[in-house]
């Protein structure tokens, strides 16, 4: 089967922007891998960092489990995230395990650095994945095939400056979007979090209220969308490689 590799940074990330569109190529028949790099260990105030790590790989472990993917445990704890040699190591070995199709990550430029770090550590460890003489860790054979790399929608739908980023493209969920909502309530440690951090009453109403203002943005059908800036191919591709625009064009806008 096809693969796809979700690399996000916190338990969550990956429910509150990507879950639809991964669960609607799960029904296409690929295989889902899906890797958050830090392990959450500060997203609460009222638990100690290694209790709430804790709760958080179980969460993401559960959410994993209703996409039916392969789940990969976290490699540094929240704000350790850098662009290094030792991240890109592990990150590079990941890749390549997967031998993904497509890989789904963050947006470049994003509201905190942990989630910029992880998408820079993304796209160099897809382009070392033909490289044998880069080695990974654990040490995992390089392969040479086509990757198409995603970014999905910044947190809030707008840059750090508070300007709206539009998607290339969006995927309409509204077929999957009670699935992805269960996948996000997997997380529920984070309900205190994201009131005490964001001020969110819901981190569920507000991953929908995303959802549809993505549709609005891009003047969708349906309700709720997801939305993608593909990666320039160069260095990963040939031009016009979109394996997520073909599986998948019957949901798209």
């Amino acid at each position: 089967m096809p693969s796809v590799l979700a690399l996000f940074a916190h338990p969550d990330d990956i429910e509150f922007v990507a879950a639809g569109t991964l669960l609607l190529l799960q029904r296409q028949g690929w295989d889902i891998h899906y890797c958050n790099l830090a392990n959450g260990c500060c997203g609460s105030t009222v638990t100690d960092r290694d209790t709430t790590a804790a709760i958080r790989l179980e969460e993401s472990k559960r959410a994993a489990q209703l996409l039916g993917a392969q789940h990969y445990p976290p490699i540094c704890d929240d704000l350790d995230l850098f662009y290094n040699a030792t991240n890109l190591a592990k990150v590079a070995a990941i890749v390549r395990h997967a031998r993904p199709s497509i890989v789904l990550t963050h947006s470049p430029v994003d509201y905190m650095e942990d989630h910029m770090e992880t998408c820079r550590l993304a796209v160099t460890a897809a382009f070392s994945r033909g490289v044998p003489n880069f080695k990974t860790d654990p040490p995992v054979p390089s392969f040479d095939s086509e990757i198409a790399l995603y970014h999905a929608q910044p947190h809030g739908n707008r840059s750090p400056l508070g300007d709206v980023v539009a998607p290339h493209f969006v995927v309409e969920i509204d077929s999957v979007v009670e699935q992805k909502r269960a996948m996000l309530e997997c997380h529920q440690s984070q309900q205190q979090w994201l009131a005490a951090s964001q001020n969110l009453n819901s981190y569920l109403q507000a991953m929908l209220d995303l959802g549809k203002e993505v549709s609005e943005i891009a003047g969708c059908r349906g309700q709720y969308a997801e939305g993608w800036r593909q990666h320039w191919h160069l260095g990963f591709a040939g031009r016009g490689f979109d394996p997520l625009g073909e599986t998948l064009r019957e949901w798209i806008s």
